[in-house]
């Protein structure tokens, strides 16, 4: 009988104490088992150890070693070392690391690598998020931009709008305020609605809408064309800008402190107000003024603007493990408005937390809260000093003799019309705002099987806002109520919930990939409005309030969207692309007849490089070409447009009941505004050094969306109705050139948009949508085309203005004349030849690093748009306004004094020169400029003195932004809204009293752990 133990079983033991004679046994058993495993043991526990450096020799902190083929991975630590116990046999390690490419080493004998990375300069490889997928560039056969993080922050803000200012093609960022609480407008090839909203869709993280702040956006990408914007096709009209916050990655946590301070200051540009000499000589040329004026010279746009600092304060933590990836981030922002008592407030939390719950399904929470003070906005505050501080009249002092500021009302030999300093009403009156903006994102990927995949995106965006604005008895502002209080408070939330099932397949050289989605997302908002008068002085409280300037008043909004698409995406041996999508949405904003919409998408894209002909072409190293067609919509048009309305009001009250009248028409034929887009793009890069972009698109809008305005016998002012179409035809280009790549380098990247604009047709056959305004809006004509009185300069004989008059003889001929009678001017408007759109926009930046230096500059430039400087109607009037201040005159300009003399300015006459101020042309002015946005110089500490203090990294650097505009434009800044909301369409192309941009020098430094 013959028994087989088990090393270390019972039975083993028990034979051993039995039998001393099995010792011989055991060990020959030992052996045998050493003879056999010793080798499998010596590979496991083959470990490797080396450091992996980037280009410049800094340690790569994070980089993922992985041996290939199998699931055995290590990252480096801080000093760029790692330790790897191989598995496999094969003795190969790819090390990959963000920006770099991927390398890949075979271990020798010694078992100890050291690797110096390569940069990744070729942006094909870059994938880029697009709908509710993302690709490899190189494989998009649409138009898009994308734009980095760091490429946006190179400006400090807290807008994302106003960073994305000339950094793509056909993306025109414009804004009419310095204010740092108000906001930036922009256009995405163009204007091509009339009353709809122009402003292109966000996405965030995946859905639409969403909040977020600049410090915690991995990228942006701009969407264009109908192949890029189809499956937002339904509300995409105006383009799509989607943003992607920061993920954590697998490795060693990391801990970045990112800090900016600095300094602003106002810039004024060409614009200049007279000092009490100035005005003094001019005024003694129309007026007798009393000589005791020159006893003050008050500077009021010097006490008006102050030196105001900004703070920019974040930190960050992300990481995790292949299992769970986490970023977590605060961020404080604080910039004082360079207009006194103007001032922004942000707090911001983000957390984005990624986990695989198993091999199959991923969870993403994504949490952003948004904490906002804005001290007296001036969109709020319009007892402010802005208007006053341009105004004032330098003979009237600021302060009494005791130091306290004057009261306008009540100094004796006050000069200036409106009799206030708004230095006394500061002291007393105030206007704040706050906010809270939270949205939750809840999603879920689950892989059904290796080819077929669903997800479910969710969110929910809470907003609540309050402001309030006060003026103190004492104030001329709550003089006449005896103080006066405004508060209004407003809540709204968004649900979304997106579900998409996503089938992927390869199929040899082919390749498929099916979506099909269901969305929906509904809208609640609601708001008050209290006021109060009678208020106690220094009492900002509405319960001590005595009586109401009017009624409390306050509403509730809603809104739903129900959307369904599906999309195909096939391409063929990676070289021949195929897209194509169809979407389906109802919105609750349109007439009962036409609530939905259907919208169709298609693109396709050809590399040429991949095929045989071009392989000896050498200096080609990419060539591809895209072309799409498609149609989108648009339904930024208020969420009630389509309903006949009726208001309640005390106007319409009866024997002391309540009564409501109807106030809007209905339309239930009421639909969406469609966009039909055609894009031809051409991308190509030459010698692995020079990327370029080139697109050509048309895209024609129809069924406008339009307040039509009604005749008063119908018994209504207005009716929403579609009309008419408008066309917009460009040109994008987009360079990306590595100049020098050694060890001084030199990047440069340049961007420029051509964009034609044309009124096809309007309702009716009506030739204007606004007859009589100066942008009528006009068949046949660019949406922005001035449309005016044309000035024809000053009568030599008498200092008289000159306008052109049209002049019709018995024979239907019109002739051209001139007149110094401003109603036969207007009766004589006419198209100036001239437009607010600018023929061109763009932007040049150039990036330098020497070692461990660094410099950046960045240009944005407009070219070719006319501003109406409408500043000059109050500074340039001619002797009308005598009680304000004037401008001081360019060298180039001279008034007319005497018979004979060939002047640029009418005679200056108390009272006016026969409405030489009125609307006309004489106040178009070229708005054309170049700006430096941006300097910034770096410097990043060497690794060896951080290493010892366990940094990660550490840059140091100086920045100026705004450092100067190169401008022909004569008021404060030639940078206007070109694209204003839908109620707000007669201030586009106009600079007033315009609160001008700041000029920057900030401080910063970024360290990380």
């Amino acid at each position: 009988m013959i028994k087989i133990y088990t090393p270390l079983s019972p039975g083993f033991m028990q034979g051993i104490s039995k039998k001393r004679a099995g010792i011989s046994v055991l060990l020959k058993m030992a052996c045998c088992y050493l003879f056999v495993l010793l080798p499998f043991w010596a590979s496991a526990q083959t470990v490797v150890t080396g450091t992996v450096k980037d280009n410049k020799g800094v340690p790569a902190i994070g980089a993922t070693i992985t041996e290939k083929g199998l699931k055995n991975s290590a990252v480096t630590d801080v000093n760029g070392k790692f330790k790897i116990n191989l598995k496999g046999k094969s003795g190969v390690l790819t090390i990959s690391y963000i920006g770099y490419k991927a390398q890949e080493v075979t271990v020798g004998a010694s078992g100890d690598v050291s690797v110096t990375l390569a940069e990744d300069l070729n942006k094909l490889n870059e994938v880029i998020v697009v709908g509710y997928s993302s690709k490899q560039a190189s494989q998009l056969s649409s138009s898009v931009s994308v734009i980095s993080g760091n490429k946006l922050r190179d400006v400090t803000s807290n807008n994302l709008v106003g960073l994305l200012q000339g950094k793509a093609p056909g993306v025109v960022v414009s804004s009419a305020s310095g204010d740092p609480s108000s906001g930036a407008s922009i256009l995405i090839r163009g204007a091509s609605s009339i009353s709809a909203s122009t402003s292109p869709l966000v996405v965030v993280d995946g859905n639409i809408g969403g909040t977020y702040n600049p410090t915690d956006v991995e990228s942006v990408t701009i969407l264009k064309d109908a192949a890029a914007t189809g499956l937002y096709g339904s509300r995409a009209a105006n383009g799509v800008i989607i943003v992607t916050t920061k993920m954590g990655k697998s490795g060693l946590t990391k801990i970045d402190i990112n800090s900016v301070v600095g300094f602003n200051n106002a810039t004024f540009g060409n614009f200049h107000l007279m000092n009490s000499q100035q005005l003094y000589e001019y005024q003694k040329t129309f007026l007798n003024p009393d000589p005791s004026l020159l006893k003050n010279n008050t500077n009021w746009l010097d006490l008006a603007f102050r030196t105001g600092i900004t703070q920019n304060h974040t930190i960050s933590a992300s990481g995790g493990s292949d299992k769970t990836q986490f970023y977590v981030s605060g961020n404080y922002y604080k910039e004082q408005g360079t207009l006194i008592d103007n001032a922004k407030t942000a707090y911001n939390l983000r957390s984005n937390l990624v986990t695989n719950l198993s091999d199959k399904i991923k969870l993403s929470v994504l949490l952003n809260t948004i904490y906002t003070k804005d001290n007296n906005p001036t969109n709020l505050f319009t007892g402010n000093a802005l208007y006053d501080a341009y105004l004032s009249m330098p003979f009237d002092p600021a302060y009494n003799a005791d130091g306290t500021p004057t009261d306008g009302r009540t100094y004796p030999g006050w000069v200036g019309r409106d009799k206030e300093n708004f230095l006394h009403g500061l002291q007393y009156n105030f206007a704040n705002a706050k906010s809270l903006n939270t949205s939750g994102d809840f999603n879920i990927d689950y892989a059904i099987t290796k080819h077929l995949s669903f997800a479910t995106y969710n969110r929910v965006t809470l907003y609540n806002y309050r402001d309030e604005t006060y003026y103190d008895t004492r104030t001329k502002d709550g003089g006449a109520n005896s103080g006066e209080l405004y508060n209004s408070n407003s809540f709204s939330s968004t649900l979304l919930t997106s579900n998409r099932l996503k089938y992927d397949n390869s199929f040899g050289n082919h390749n498929l990939s099916l979506l099909v989605v269901g969305e929906g997302q509904k809208f609640h908002y609601e708001d008050q409005y209290l006021n109060g008068k009678g208020l106690p002085a220094g009492s900002p409280v509405m319960s001590t309030a005595t009586d109401i300037i009017s009624n409390p008043s306050g509403g509730v909004d809603e809104y739903n969207f129900r959307k369904y698409l599906g999309q195909a995406d096939y391409n063929f041996a990676g070289k021949y692309f195929l897209v194509g999508s169809y979407v389906h949405e109802y919105s609750s904003r349109f007439g009962s007849n036409n609530p939905s919409g259907n919208f169709y998408q298609g693109g396709a894209s050809w590399i040429l490089t991949k095929e045989d002909f071009m392989q000896n072409v050498k200096a080609i190293n990419f060539l591809k070409l895209r072309v799409s067609y498609g149609t989108t919509g648009n339904a930024e048009i208020g969420n009630y447009a389509a309903l006949g309305l009726y208001s309640i009001d005390q106007s319409a009250s009866y024997n002391g009941a309540p009564g409501s009248y109807p106030s809007q028409k209905v339309n239930p034929n009421l639909t969406w505004e469609k966009m039909k887009t055609a894009n031809l793009g051409l991308d190509f890069g030459l010698f692995n050094r020079i990327d370029v972009n080139i697109d050509v698109y048309q895209k024609t809008s129809s069924a406008l969306l339009f307040k039509k305005p009604l005749p008063a016998t119908s018994g209504y002012n207005y009716v929403f109705e579609n009309i008419g179409s408008v066309r917009n035809r460009g040109l994008e280009i987009n360079v990306n050139s590595r100049n020098l790549i050694g060890a001084f380098k030199w990047e440069t990247n340049f961007n420029i948009a051509f964009n034609r604009n044309k009124v096809l047709s309007l309702d009716a056959g009506e030739l204007t949508a606004s007859p009589g305004a100066s942008l009528p809006i006009a068949v046949g004509h660019d949406m922005n085309d001035w449309y005016m009185p044309i000035w024809a300069g000053v009568d030599p004989a008498n200092g008289k203005p000159l306008w052109q008059k049209l002049v019709t003889d018995a024979n239907g001929n019109v002739t051209k004349q001139v007149t110094s009678v401003y109603s036969e001017a207007s009766a004589s408007k006419q198209f100036t030849g001239s437009s607010a759109s600018p023929k061109f926009t763009g932007g040049i930046t150039n990036t330098f690093a020497y070692k461990n230096f660094s410099l950046s500059t960045f240009f944005n430039f407009v070219y070719g748009n006319q501003v109406y400087n409408d500043s000059r109607v109050y500074f340039d009037n001619d002797g009308l306004y005598d009680s304000y201040n004037v401008m001081v005159p360019l060298k180039s300009w001279t008034r007319w004094q005497k018979p004979g003399d060939i002047a640029t300015e009418p005679k200056a006459i108390q009272g006016g020169n026969n409405n030489s101020n009125a609307t006309s042309s004489r106040y178009l002015e070229n708005g054309s400029y170049l700006r430096l946005r941006n300097v910034t110089l770096g410097y990043q500490l060497p690794q060896s003195w951080l290493n010892s203090l366990k940094i990660r990294t550490a840059r140091i650097f100086v920045s100026g932004d705004n450092l100067v505009t190169f401008t022909k434009f004569t008021g404060v800044d030639p940078e206007v809204d070109l694209s204003p909301s839908p109620d707000n369409i007669g201030n586009k192309g106009i600079s007033s009293f315009k609160y001008p941009i700041s000029r920057k020098i900030l401080f910063g430094v970024n360290v990380g752990f």
